[in-house]
């Protein structure tokens, strides 16, 4: 089965993904700041992850990088960020991400982005 590691801080965004989500047909995994993120993408080695950028401890950019950074994680990277600047979009795909969606955010878009990513996926 396929795996999809959420990653955000707002418990409501969390509820509704982790439905929408498991209800494509992923196992789903969660994560409310990114050393937890961390440990769940070394563990787990998710086919894609949701991620917020701004959180506690360790932030998105950081676990992205971090993701590119290791050949045995072949994980897409999804951000799903309130941070909506031209700036932001563009740090986010330096560091990594291969979509970049703003909040508040269509969740229809969301789960068919994540379906095609998935297809990418080995």
């Amino acid at each position: 089965m396929k795996k999809v590691l959420i990653v955000d801080d707002e418990p409501n965004i969390i509820m509704s993904l982790e439905f929408l989500i498991k209800k494509s047909g992923y196992q789903t995994f969660i994560a409310r700041d990114g050393s937890e993120a961390l440990a769940i993408v070394d563990k787990e080695i998710p086919d894609v992850v949701i991620l917020d950028i701004m959180m506690p401890k360790v932030d998105g950019y950081e676990v992205c990088e971090y993701i590119k950074k290791h050949k045995k994680l072949t994980s897409k990277v999804v951000f799903l960020s309130a941070k909506g600047k031209e700036s932001d979009i563009e740090k986010g795909y330096a560091a990594g991400a291969d979509f970049y969606m703003t909040k508040p955010f269509s969740t229809k878009k969301l789960v068919s982005k994540v379906n095609e990513l998935m297809s990418l996926t080995t």
